[in-house]
């Protein structure tokens, strides 16, 4: 077990957790999919690189979701 994926999978997983919340209260789709897909990933995924790009690109997701959604 590697230390960085372990800290890597906690971080996206918390941020995961608390855009659910968010998208939970305001009722966004985009942003319930978003954040349990961020929980979720890491546990697929062993190469630390790979975990923050497919990390950033859910987040970078999401505000383009979040955008569409307010048009």
């Amino acid at each position: 077990m590697d230390p960085t994926w372990f800290l890597l999978s906690s971080l996206f997983s918390l941020i995961g957790l608390a855009v659910f919340t968010y998208g939970r209260r305001q009722r966004t789709a985009t942003h319930l999919f978003i954040g349990v897909a961020l929980m979720a990933y890491p546990y697929f995924i062993s190469n630390s690189y790979v975990m923050v790009g497919i990390g950033v690109l859910l987040l970078f997701g999401m505000v383009v979701g979040q955008r569409l959604e307010n048009n």
